[in-house]
């Protein structure tokens, strides 16, 4: 028998890193200074080795010229496609991050929104590295444990009779589109023309590969890439008449929406506006597909934020937390949708894989707990609560909505310099829409005590906006 000791908060100073583990493992766990140790206990041992130079925080040991010779590194070797922070940042844990320099911040961005769990949470890096040392991938020409068992668990907790993988957001969305078209051809009778048409809204945002970059709204994602693919009608967010009346010309294969725009500035769709889309929906044929990769799998305080609504769909895009950080997409179907699909229409090398599904089966393990789900609506009731009373009074301040632990500070000037003054205070926010809001989508097992922190940051911080 061999061990293997990991550290969950631990800075690592050594040269060599050399995680052992595998195989029956049995987990205990202990502590050595203020920082619990899991320990797995195993048969087979296998060791990497991996340098690293990461001091712990405050230390002082690093200095600005570290952070410097990181982003001069990045812009030599790296395409400019992000506009980063000019921020590198080397550990995490719970719901703080650190630094090079050994600076600690609070993550209200949670890897825009995907950390569900925050960093280095127990059960799931068991999950993972148990997973790592048994099996890792293997590809869909085989079947899989992990995979089968995730999607039961999805299945079970859903509208959706199966499952499709992939590897992120923009892929369960190309999945969707594939698959509306190829339903929309097999249900089409009497020497018909197929529908193949689609319907999404404003603000909206669905991905950045060409079928989801079609139907995503902002035009600047869009123009350098055109011709985009065609047929793609943008509507206002929340015209259930207009949405109506386009469907009912029956040219239409689906209708992409999200129950709470994310990317778009944290809109929530009325239950009106969506129960007239299903309606209509029904009535022409049409899919009714909901993109839940931001708002879905508890950050509302529901596990699937339509169930707020009451109104389910034919199709639903899943990403961003399902796996804790590590990637994946999913395309949730009913068995009408999934019946018109055949061997080789769609495919993927690396989606479902065991490592990738054991580490999410950890995370919905916890968050579908119904205790879980309502920790998040009750904190967020308090920080939206706490937002209004701190901040309501300003003057730039125009709305601060959201649901459960996806809020949006709306403001009348660009939202940058409070997003970069709360940096240099130690709270790292996002923004949305159109650069006028402030998002806050924290790990959802953030503290009350956390949230207050938050709050007081954008409180103190709020004064740049007048500059």
């Amino acid at each position: 028998m061999s061990a293997v000791f990991i550290s969950l908060s631990q800075s690592i100073s050594q040269s060599c890193y050399k995680p052992r583990q595998f195989f029956n493992l049995e987990r205990g766990s202990t502590l050595v200074g203020r920082s619990r140790v899991i320990q797995f206990r195993c048969q087979r041992v296998v060791s990497a080795c991996l340098n690293v130079d990461v001091d712990a925080p405050n230390t002082g040991k690093m200095t600005m010229e570290k952070t410097k010779d990181v982003i001069e590194m990045e812009g030599k070797f790296l395409v400019g496609t992000y506009a980063r922070t000019p921020v590198v940042l080397v550990r995490g844990e719970g719901c703080k991050l650190y630094d090079v320099e050994g600076r600690e911040y609070l993550d209200l961005s949670a890897g825009i929104a995907v950390n569900a769990l925050g960093y280095g949470d127990a059960d799931w890096l068991k999950a993972v590295v148990e997973q790592a040392g048994t099996l890792n991938h293997t590809s869909n020409i085989f079947y899989t444990i992990p995979q089968i068992e995730l999607a039961k668990r999805l299945v079970a907790s859903s509208f959706a009779d199966r499952v499709f993988f992939a590897n992120s957001g923009t892929e369960a969305t190309e999945a969707a589109i594939k698959f509306a078209r190829k339903y929309q051809r097999h249900t089409t009778t009497n020497g018909k023309v197929p529908a193949t048409e689609f319907i999404a809204f404003s603000n909206c945002f669905h991905g950045r590969t060409l079928g989801a970059l079609a139907l995503t709204s902002k035009v600047q994602y869009r123009t350098p890439f055109e011709p985009v693919m065609p047929g793609v009608t943008f509507l206002e967010y929340g015209n259930a008449q207009a949405a109506a009346e386009l469907i009912k010309q029956g040219k239409i294969a689906a209708v992409f929406v999200e129950p709470i725009q994310g990317e778009g500035g944290i809109y929530s769709a009325t239950k009106e506006f969506l129960q007239s889309l299903r309606n209509a929906c029904d009535e022409a044929g049409a899919l009714l597909v909901f993109d839940e990769v931001q708002c879905g799998l508890g950050r509302s305080g529901f596990l699937w934020a339509h169930e707020a609504y009451g109104i389910f769909p034919d199709m639903m895009t899943l990403a961003k937390p399902l796996a804790g950080g590590l990637p994946i997409g999913a395309l949730l179907v009913t068995e009408g949708v999934a019946s018109t699909i055949s061997y080789g229409d769609h495919g993927s090398t690396f989606a479902g894989s065991p490592l990738v599904c054991s580490a999410a089966l950890a995370v919905l393990d916890k968050i579908s707990k119904p205790d879980f789900l309502s920790s998040v609506s009750r904190k967020g009731l308090y920080f939206k609560e706490l937002l209004k009373q701190k901040l309501g009074g300003n003057r730039h301040v125009k709305e601060i909505r959201g649901v459960g632990l996806i809020i949006g500070i709306d403001l009348d000037v660009p939202a940058s310099p409070l997003v970069d003054a709360c940096r240099n205070s130690g709270l790292l926010v996002l923004t949305a829409g159109k650069g006028n809001v402030v998002r806050l989508v924290p790990p959802l097992i953030i503290t009350e005590k956390e949230l207050e922190q938050a709050a007081n940051i954008l409180c103190q911080t709020l004064p740049v906006l007048d500059n």
